[in-house]
């Protein structure tokens, strides 16, 4: 079995759409990136790479190249899932937690999960997802920025 972790944040942003594990949250902001901006995704996404022991999603996705842009994250985890397959693994499990002071997370979590599980290969139940609020601290909780972490276990197929 191999164990990754993985991280991302991004900046608030205006007149973006908030997506968080593939699913639209309505919101008056959104977040900025190349992609989607879906930190949750890219957190997954990152921990099975780095299970593999794989370079970041920025190596497969870079921002410098134009036509991903606006890429959505599920294609970036269904690309992480196909490394995976290729070194002979699948996913075990995923475990994941959002940070976040707005807007309020856990009524979405359900749907994240329905959405991450077919992407992931798995089911719903092999998906962890977590919400909390950094309590006012740095620019999470000044409500300037989202983050994720997310720990992945491949085991061999």
């Amino acid at each position: 079995m191999r164990i990754g972790y993985g991280y991302d944040i991004h900046r608030i942003a205006d007149g973006r759409k908030l997506v968080l594990g593939g699913v639209h949250i309505p919101c008056e902001f959104g977040l900025l990136g190349h992609s989607d901006a879906d930190c949750l995704s890219h957190a997954v996404a990152d921990a099975i790479l780095g299970a593999l022991a794989l370079p970041d999603i920025g190596h497969f996705f870079p921002n410098t190249d134009a036509s991903i842009e606006g890429i959505d994250s599920q294609r970036i985890i269904e690309r992480a899932v196909v490394e995976a397959q290729k070194k002979g693994y699948q996913i075990g499990n995923i475990d994941a937690m959002l940070i976040a002071e707005r807007p309020r997370i856990a009524a979405y979590i359900p749907a994240m999960k329905e959405v991450l599980a077919p992407s992931l290969g798995v089911t719903v139940e092999q998906v962890g997802i977590k919400a909390t609020t950094n309590e006012g601290v740095g620019d999470i909780g000044k409500g300037l920025a989202i983050a994720a972490h997310a720990s992945c276990l491949l085991m061999p197929v």
